[in-house]
């Protein structure tokens, strides 16, 4: 089929010029029938939007932009789509800004497009807000975004900039909670698997386990890592630990992924049964955690209530509205399953 056919084929476009020829009006008239706050009288509004519905015009969201300067648009940026954390929380994210009338626009940075340039392309469209999912924004990226007005959100990461907003959990204590917890069970030789190195989430739970073991008086725990948060660098850190002449009896990993993949390490890898064993944590408490396959011990970071402040705020940002920058952190809670025993201490 060559392209003429299927161009004689395509049903045209529906402008607002030709509904205000159907309704024998002006553009200008038919245009304000879509503004809530346009004074246009009542009857006519409704005329309007009720020959709109009948041949199926939809107004233009970006030509509306440029009229109202606010293009409706949240961007959210992301670099970690396949961490099974976050596309359920972009779910809940989505739902709650077109419950006010937003749309969403997902980029992904990568490899071969990282998060300055997925942030340049996304403000060619003028969002009125940027949220930041499981990637870090470079100063450049930062730098455009001040500079033509557009607030950004961290969510569950914290920026470089001492300017910028964040929502996360409370990392540093989660780490703790996982020191408390595993030492309390008479662990002494502990392994830490990290994530990425550049992360805040990956930093901060590394420093409030490392400082919690010290406060306790445990050896530093040993660690390895610090590539990404996937099964495959949980795999390979928890052979590189379990493998050391010094092994340790229990792995904390920088989230669930990880430390699914270090479960499998260690019992199809070595023959290690867990918890007999090795006692293994995550971090999250994504859906797969408590399958009972895995039944994994982990934290369960506050999603709800992080999104709830996300979305609050990022609203409260785009509406204009005074809000001093700031990183709020909520804690979370601990949830005890089927990878960590109790030991005699060594």
């Amino acid at each position: 089929m060559s392209d003429a056919t299927v161009d004689r084929g395509r049903i045209p476009r529906i402008t607002v010029k030709d509904l205000a020829r159907q309704l024998g009006m002006s553009v200008s008239t038919v245009s304000r029938a879509f503004y809530d706050d346009a004074v246009i009288a009542p009857e006519t509004r409704e005329k309007v939007l009720r020959r709109a519905v009948e041949i199926g015009y939809q107004p233009n969201p970006l030509a509306r932009g440029l009229i109202t300067k606010s293009s409706r648009i949240v961007g959210l940026v992301v670099s970690d789509i396949t961490n099974p954390f976050y596309p359920e929380v972009m779910v809940r994210l989505t739902e709650q800004f077109q419950a006010e009338d937003f749309n969403v626009m997902l980029v992904v940075a990568s490899p071969t497009r990282n998060e300055e340039e997925a942030v340049r392309v996304l403000l060619s469209y003028h969002p009125d807000l940027v949220v930041m999912l499981a990637t870090t924004l470079s100063s450049a990226a930062s730098a455009s975004c001040r500079k033509v007005g557009t607030p950004v959100v961290f969510f569950n990461r914290v920026g470089s900039d001492e300017n910028s907003y964040a929502v996360t959990c409370d990392n540093v204590l989660g780490g703790r909670l996982i020191a408390d917890h595993l030492i309390d069970r008479g662990h002494r030789r502990l392994g830490f698997v990290a994530g990425r190195p550049d992360a805040s989430t990956n930093v901060d739970r590394w420093h409030g386990f490392q400082a919690r073991c010290a406060e306790r008086g445990v050896a530093p725990p040993a660690s390895t890592g610090g590539v990404a948060f996937s099964y495959e660098a949980g795999f390979a850190g928890a052979l590189d630990l379990l493998n050391r002449e010094e092994k340790p009896t229990a792995l904390f990993c920088a989230n669930d992924i990880l430390a699914i993949g270090a479960m499998d390490a260690a019992r199809r890898g070595l023959g290690l049964s867990i918890p007999a064993d090795l006692s293994v944590i995550g971090f999250d408490d994504i859906g797969m955690a408590s399958w009972s396959s895995h039944a994994l011990t982990t934290v369960r970071q506050p999603i709800a209530r992080m999104i709830d402040r996300t979305t609050a705020l990022a609203l409260a940002l785009a509406r204009g509205n005074a809000v001093q920058p700031a990183v709020e952190r909520l804690p979370g809670e601990l949830i005890d399953r089927n990878t960590t025993r109790f030991i005699d201490g060594q």
